[in-house]
């Protein structure tokens, strides 16, 4: 007899149509969209360019971002893992893209550019000994590396509800945090008594929402939309030919091992939330697709991608599981970069509205490590002071932003970021307890009796009687009389037998 046919088609492979995939794309679009603007513009700024040259590197940047997206959510042989994640400029090399062009060294601007190719070249033939690290990444390590995306999230949400620009004069006022206020307010009404439809919707909605009540209230300027091209394709050397400075290579480098392990850490943080498999097959197509996207991003004047760990937190909050939707994403985002007038629109929508729907979307990416480190097993084990120290190691840059100024400067590259300190040290302090398991103390110490749920061994059961009971911290028979409790007989490795009263077994 024939076997029907069963489906097992992955969650991320649902196609929920063109209409729901243009409004989800979106809001992933809006979502993301102050992230990957900052970076040119800071560097840009650093590098002493023209407005106009900005814009331009903006509009690469949106257009690299968007081929980036598409060729990680839908793939080609051996590159883009096929998930639901937004590609964009990274943050991690801001800092030393900015000490490469301010050093007054060799090359400028283009040494940026030569040392982004060369290090995404390196980190392209790297990949295979990232992608072979799938089994040191449990639900204790992934826990603690998504909530870690959560928490360090939060001060950009801060900034953002704040207004944006600490160097405007509004920034910190009332009515920069009150819009924010409201839109949080949005998304938390919209998510309540709306249908599927308008809750998945709410992030959208409620940012849409914010920006006409901002219009009204005299708080968004769009009048700088009609200024500038209609149209315009990014070129590409139009900044001129890379440079190739060993220096600047190196530094970049160490920018191109902390954007592997974050990447890693998205990959397996966004597998986990949607519930689909991430194998090291899977891993390491993901991590060619950044590191290609990185290769060619400087030939249109844009810089190192990555995956947005915000657009992670849209993916929880929604439920949105379809890579379809992100592609829809990235198809807007070549559009933006073709399209500067569309680009200036969504440029208008107020900071402080982002801020307001990114204190949910970056929270959301907390609770899920946590919902993650809840499934962890802590008996009998240091996985809590592995929790702790892991997650308190990734808060020190948040904490305290100059922490790490006086150490090397590759030192305070990779550490400065709080998501690739937390991945770095759960994964040490995975290997050394849980792997390396020889020297482990058979008395565990006050972390691991802290995490531990009461557990009783048959052998113990097996003493007890019928009426015993427990009373003022001493065992008691059915008569009220004492119970005596032993140490274990360390000679022998085993307890000695509770001495209880002859009876029926309970």
């Amino acid at each position: 007899m024939k076997t029907p046919h069963v489906s097992h088609q992955r969650p991320e492979d649902e196609n929920l149509g063109i209409g729901a995939n243009m409004a989800y794309g979106l809001q992933h679009v809006l979502t993301m969209y102050g992230g990957i603007v900052a970076v040119p513009l800071i560097i840009g700024q650093a590098a002493g360019l023209s407005p106009a040259d900005i814009g331009l590197l903006i509009a690469a940047s949106l257009f690299a971002g968007g081929l980036a997206t598409l060729l990680q959510t839908l793939g080609l042989p051996l590159f883009g893992c096929q998930l639901p994640l937004v590609q964009g400029v990274s943050f991690s090399g801001v800092a030393t893209m900015v000490a490469i062009v301010s050093s007054g060294g060799e090359g400028g601007f283009q040494s940026i550019l030569g040392a982004v190719i060369a290090a995404s070249l390196i980190g392209l033939l790297i990949t295979p000994v990232f992608s072979k690290i799938t089994k040191f990444f449990p639900p204790l390590v992934t826990g603690i590396v998504i909530t870690t995306i959560g928490l360090t999230l939060m001060p950009v949400a801060a900034r953002w509800a704040m207004g944006g620009n600490s160097h405007a004069p509004d920034f910190g006022s009332m009515q920069n945090i009150g819009l924010a206020a409201v839109t949080l307010l949005l998304v938390l009404v919209l998510s309540k008594i709306g249908s599927s439809t308008i809750s998945r919707l709410s992030i959208l909605l409620a940012m849409v929402i914010g920006t006409v009540i901002a219009v009204v209230c005299g708080m968004a300027d769009f009048s700088s939309v009609t200024q500038g091209p209609m149209f315009g394709f990014p070129t590409p050397f139009h900044f001129g030919m890379p440079t190739f400075h060993v220096a600047a290579i190196l530094s970049m480098c160490i920018v191109i091992m902390v954007t592997l392990v974050e990447t890693s850490a998205d990959i397996l943080a966004v597998g986990e939330i949607i519930g689909t498999k991430v194998d090291s097959k899977r891993l390491g197509n993901g991590l060619r697709a950044d590191m290609l996207s990185s290769l060619f991003a400087p030939i249109l004047g844009s810089f190192t991608q990555s995956a947005f760990a915000q657009n992670v937190g849209l993916v929880a909050v929604t439920g949105i599981k379809s890579r379809y939707v992100v592609a829809t994403g990235g198809i807007f985002l070549v559009i933006l970069g073709l399209l500067p007038f569309m680009g200036r629109v969504i440029a208008a929508v107020p900071t402080s509205v982002l801020g307001g729907a990114g204190i949910v979307l970056f929270g959301t990416v907390a609770a899920s490590g946590i919902r993650t480190l809840s499934k962890v097993d802590y008996r009998n084990n240091v996985n809590l002071i592995i929790v702790a120290t892991s997650i308190g190691f990734g808060m020190i840059p948040i904490a305290a932003p100059n922490f790490y100024d006086h150490f090397p400067s590759w030192f305070a590259t990779i550490f400065h970021s709080g998501i690739s300190s937390s991945a770095i040290m759960a994964i040490l302090l995975n290997l050394a307890f849980n792997h390396f398991t020889t020297g482990n103390s058979d008395q565990q110490s006050v972390f691991a009796a802290a995490g531990t749920e009461r557990v009783l061994r048959y052998q113990d059961l097996a003493a007890l009687r019928e009426g015993d009971y427990f009373s003022e911290g001493k065992l008691r028979d059915c008569d009220g009389k004492e119970i005596p409790v032993v140490e274990v007989d360390h000679g022998h490795g085993e307890p000695r037998p509770v001495q209880a009263k002859t009876g029926e077994h309970v």
